[in-house]
């Protein structure tokens, strides 16, 4: 937030919104803005325009923590009146110990306790103009892409994490509800759903994949009857955070047939047998080169993203150097790296064998210069072929987008030469010239 700029009198309640974390945070920050507007209040870009800021934390590593506590003294410190929510406030004592005077503090998805505490600290406004606020709700993210969270939580109870205890168990939404804000979406203008969740793969578990309804017609709550239901709508379809459960195969035909995009971010977290154990993670590196294998025999063009974490408790120079190999072998396209954490309250903190901070940092940056080899590689094999690219930015040194191989925020982008007035949300389709270790430059082909 911005900290200048003074309210004028008679205005509607003002409040000032401060968002971290990751995608499933936004979400929840695009409900609490949501219900804000649709009750009538605005939303202030500045500090002192605001009669009282709600900061979304984030509490999953010691960084995230950190920056979550420097917002809110920021917050704090330029108003005075702060409300806190998501990860980091369901750590409350953590919040409360450190700064006692916010005027209160809640856990993630807490929409309903954020807004009582507003009405309790700022009324609402006496006549709300409901039709301020347009079927999709209030977005972060820009108006041709938006984050579709189709569940809360987690059954999984993996010794590094603690999200388990900040969001509770897995609790999916209704099928009917996620395809009608979908498609409330794409009418809107989006052109690309993202879909996440904690284990986008077990959507359904909880409610044993029960039968829902969408414009009167029967759709399980599953996965991959989900994403079919979503492919119909015209919009890319990306998926987040899939867990490896068998039935993920079932999805790669479904991107062969190009209904949803081929690419797949699945957290692999490490290669050795022994430290997958101990992290508590159901999953082989043996199994998962097969796996991979079969996926680009159904989709040689399939995009897979992972992330891992290094310097896990108790683990060996061999096991990392096991994890190196099994990234020459699984030649990932997109990968992400974290030096092991200890967060408070994660189980893996009481294993033996802490490896020390230089080691763990001095394996992610050996880790992240094999991962980039790979990347080098396998962008440069991309030179010359044909790309659909939605267009991110533009102006008129050129655009920025990304085709169906890179998320965004996440992954690297495309850079494009040639067109004119390529529209932000356009779909163009290019041809790859050239590659570095994270981007492609391509050259706008005629419509």
């Amino acid at each position: 937030m911005n900290r200048s700029r003074r309210r004028s009198p008679g205005a509607s309640p003002r409040v000032g919104f401060v968002s971290l974390g990751c995608p499933k945070a936004l979400v929840d920050s695009e409900r609490i803005l949501t219900a804000l507007r649709a009750e009538g209040y605005e939303i202030a870009p500045t500090y002192d325009g605001a009669q009282l800021v709600v900061v979304n934390t984030c509490g999953f590593i010691d960084s995230a923590v950190e920056e979550s506590l420097d917002a809110i003294g920021e917050a704090l410190d330029e108003n005075g009146k702060v409300i806190v929510t998501g990860c980091l406030g369901a750590r409350g004592d953590v919040v409360r110990e450190q700064f006692p005077n916010v005027l209160a503090v809640t856990g993630p998805h807490a929409t309903d306790e954020v807004m009582a505490a507003i009405h309790e600290h700022l009324p609402k406004p006496h006549d709300p103009f409901l039709d301020l606020v347009p079927p999709q709700g209030i977005k972060l993210t820009p108006r041709h892409y938006a984050y579709l969270k189709i569940s809360e939580g987690c059954n999984h109870r993996c010794t590094f994490c603690i999200i388990p205890s900040m969001r509770g168990d897995l609790a999916s939404r209704p099928v009917g509800e996620v395809l009608q804000e979908a498609e409330n979406l794409v009418r809107a203008g989006v052109r690309e759903l993202l879909v996440v969740s904690q284990d986008t793969s077990a959507y359904g578990v909880d409610v044993k994949y029960r039968t829902g309804f969408f414009q009167g017609r029967p759709v399980r709550t599953r996965m991959t009857e989900m994403v079919r239901a979503l492919s119909e709508f015209g919009a890319w379809v990306r998926l987040h955070y899939v867990y490896p459960y068998p039935h993920v195969d079932e999805v790669v035909p479904l991107m062969a047939e190009r209904k949803v995009l081929p690419y797949l971010d699945i957290p692999f977290q490490h290669a050795s047998p022994r430290i997958l154990k101990a992290m508590r993670r159901p999953a082989s590196a043996e199994n998962t080169l097969a796996r991979i294998r079969a996926w680009r025999d159904i989709c040689p063009d399939i995009t897979i993203r992972s992330t891992f974490i290094v310097g896990f408790p108790g683990e060996t120079e061999n096991e990392f150097e096991e994890l190196l190999a099994f990234l020459d072998e699984a030649q990932l396209d997109r990968v992400g790296c974290f030096a092991y954490s200890p967060v408070e309250g994660a189980e893996a903190n009481e294993l033996p064998g802490a490896v020390p901070e230089p080691v763990r940092e001095e394996r992610r940056r050996r880790f992240m210069e094999k991962q980039a080899e790979i990347s080098r590689s396998r962008l440069a094999g991309r030179v010359g072929t044909e790309v659909t690219v939605l267009v991110d930015a533009s102006d008129r040194a050129g655009a920025v987008g990304r085709s169906a191989a890179e998320a965004p925020e996440i992954d690297g982008v495309v850079h494009l030469r040639g067109g004119t007035d390529l529209q932000v949300g356009a779909f163009v389709r290019a041809r790859v010239t050239a590659s570095d270790t994270h981007d492609l430059h391509a050259e706008v082909l005629a419509p």
